[in-house]
């Protein structure tokens, strides 16, 4: 289905997840011409692609009417300042969605004209290879057809899931939107661990990068949950086994993870206040 929507798109920050949603988005067939760009340090490869697109990017484009979206993706202490800069062409019809992480609802929305359609999302870094995990919430304003097309434009780099509760995005962060780090972690471990075992580090680092990545495609595809398949892997008194008595020894593996989960949250909501 070919991305499109009800009037000019507004990317403010064309950065690494800017720039990652930018690429879906023309994957998806959305009309370059209806997309315009503004960062004040455009990345060489985004200024070329812009160009050779004829993607109006520049400090201050000039859309033909108010946005149908503005997408917000600016670092988190830049977020309010922007958006105070563009106030004045948000619409009746725009819809605002933030990817800054740590900026609430209510601190978006406080300086843009009164009333206006905010959707803040959590975004993950897998969005920039199209494998993104992305959790949204809106504020009242939200019609459901902005919704929809906020939906759609996410969709563009990996899965979509919605909360009503925005309280809930401090949990969201440390899952997903931290995840990813904790998931590479785990390689760097599994690397450490197969080079003290005797293998050449060439060949630790390779085994544990295709067994992460190999294992992560096949909890994707499959649809047995993680419990069953790791339990596939097992066989009564075998490696795996003698392994996992170590991993889940007085459920070690699983407090490490829920204390880390539970750090993450708790600063995701200290940057929020």
């Amino acid at each position: 289905m070919t991305l499109s929507l009800t009037g000019p798109l507004l990317l403010v920050g064309a950065g690494k997840m800017g720039g990652a949603l930018l690429e879906g988005w023309l994957k998806q067939g959305l009309d370059p011409k209806r997309i315009f760009i503004r960062d004040p340090s455009l990345p060489p490869a985004m200024d070329a692609l812009a160009k050779r697109l004829g993607i109006a990017a520049s400090t201050a484009p000039k859309l033909p009417e108010a946005p149908a979206v503005v997408v917000l993706a600016v670092k988190p202490d830049q977020a309010e300042t922007v958006l105070t800069d563009i106030a004045a062409s948000i619409g009746p019809g725009t819809v605002v969605l933030s990817i800054a992480a740590g900026r609430t609802l209510e601190s978006l929305a406080r300086v843009l004209p009164p009333e206006s359609a905010v959707v803040r999302a959590m975004p993950n870094t897998p969005a920039s290879v199209g494998a993104g995990m992305t959790v949204c919430v809106a504020n009242p304003h939200v019609s459901r057809a902005q919704r929809d097309e906020c939906d759609a434009l996410l969709a563009a780099v990996g899965e979509v899931a919605w909360v009503e509760d925005e309280a809930l995005i401090d949990a969201v962060t440390a899952v997903s939107g931290s995840g990813p780090a904790y998931v590479f972690h785990l390689a760097e471990c599994l690397e450490r661990a197969g080079i003290d075992a005797g293998l050449a580090p060439d060949l630790a680092a390779r085994l544990a990068r295709a067994t992460v990545s190999g294992a992560g495609a096949l909890l994707k595809q499959s649809e047995l949950d993680a419990a069953t398949l790791r339990a596939n892997v097992t066989s009564p008194k075998g490696t795996t086994a003698a392994a996992l008595e170590v991993l889940m020894d007085d459920d070690a593996l699983t407090d490490l993870m829920t204390r880390a989960v539970a750090a993450a949250a708790k600063r995701s909501r200290e940057l929020s206040s």
